[in-house]
Formats: structure tokens, sequence, C-alpha cells
């Protein structure tokens, strides 16, 4: 396992087998947890192509697993960057947060995707 990073608010790992764990701490940590996993869930059930799949939530551990989305992104101009987080948007999700550090490039298919939903909303009317 890799450790991806580690700060206050999170520990995030990737398996050998291309998994992230998401370990939970810090203030709010509980909520935190909840508000991704609620996120997760409702681009999942829309069909977002370009965000991890949640593969496990564990309430008590404060532990999500998802899918790999991608290795980081280094450099993205302004323009891409704006156009990714509107698109997120058209899902019915404002990510709260949409720094460079939040985005991630998938080899697979060409695609830039969009990782990290603990302050996301969920748009009013896509309730």
């Amino acid at each position: 396992m890799l450790k991806v990073k580690d700060t206050l608010r999170a520990t995030v790992n990737l398996t050998f087998d291309g998994k992230v764990i998401k370990a939970y701490h810090g203030p709010d940590a509980a909520a935190r947890f909840a508000k991704e996993v609620q996120v997760l869930r409702f681009l999942a059930a829309r069909g977002c192509p370009f965000v991890p799949k949640l593969i496990e939530a564990n309430a008590h551990k404060l532990r999500i697993i998802t899918t790999n989305c991608g290795s980081r992104v280094q450099h993205l101009d302004d323009e891409r960057r704006r156009a990714l987080f509107a698109e997120l948007e058209t899902h019915g999700v404002r990510h709260d947060d949409p720094d460079i550090r939040n985005v991630t490039y998938r080899q697979s298919d060409g695609r830039f995707c969009v990782i990290d939903f603990e302050f996301a909303t969920i748009l009013p009317g896509f309730e």
C-alpha cells in the first residue's frame, strides 16, 4: 500500500490492486465522511463518469474505499479547471473546493476527473 496523503483531516492510501482507501480524522470527521459518501452515491446514481466509484463506506471506522480515478495533476490551465468543475455542476454537485489538488488524470481514457467531495454541495433542484 502506498500512502498518497496524510494530513490533519485525512489519510489516503492507494492499494496495489488500484483501490483508494481514505480515512477521516480531525475536526468534523464524521460529518465530512457522511458528506463524501452522500455525494459519491448521488453522482453514481446520475452516472457521472469522471468521479471515483464508492466501493465501501464504513461509518464505524470513518473510512471509504473507492476506485482509483488516475494520477494527481501537476498543471492545468484555469480555463480547463473551471470547465471541469462547471461540468460537475451539470451533474448536480458544486465541489466547493475547485482546486487543482482535487483533479486527477485517468490515462485509460484520457479524462480529467474530480476527487475529494468532503465539502461538496448537492445543488437545489437535483436532490
